[in-house]
């Protein structure tokens, strides 16, 4: 029958500095994993507002294309039916007085 050694005093000791140089060793770990975790997050959502920019820049470029191309066609009206658009202008205009005079 194998007898048990009882510890001694150093062997607790050594013990302890063993678990203590884990904890740190541990705890430099799971700091590493946790800066390696945030850098991806934040790399992620670097990313996604780079694709939420472009996006938006394309936007507002199509909505610029939209109106020069509607000021274009409002030009080519006003120059093939001047009569017409000077109707509608005075029309408008008619209109805006009405309203602001009621004021």
């Amino acid at each position: 029958m194998a007898t048990a050694k009882t510890p001694t005093i150093e062997d607790l000791s050594e013990q302890l500095e063993a678990l203590k140089a884990d904890i740190a060793t541990l705890t430099h770990t799971i700091g590493d994993i946790g800066r390696s975790k945030g850098e991806e997050v934040a790399g992620t959502l670097r990313g996604q507002a780079e694709a939420a920019r472009d996006a938006g820049a394309a936007q507002i470029a199509d909505v610029q294309r939209q109106l020069v191309s509607g000021a274009h066609d409002a030009e080519d009206y006003v120059r093939r039916n001047p009569a017409t658009a000077l109707g509608i202008a005075a029309g408008v205009g008619v209109l805006v007085g009405l309203i602001s005079a009621r004021r």
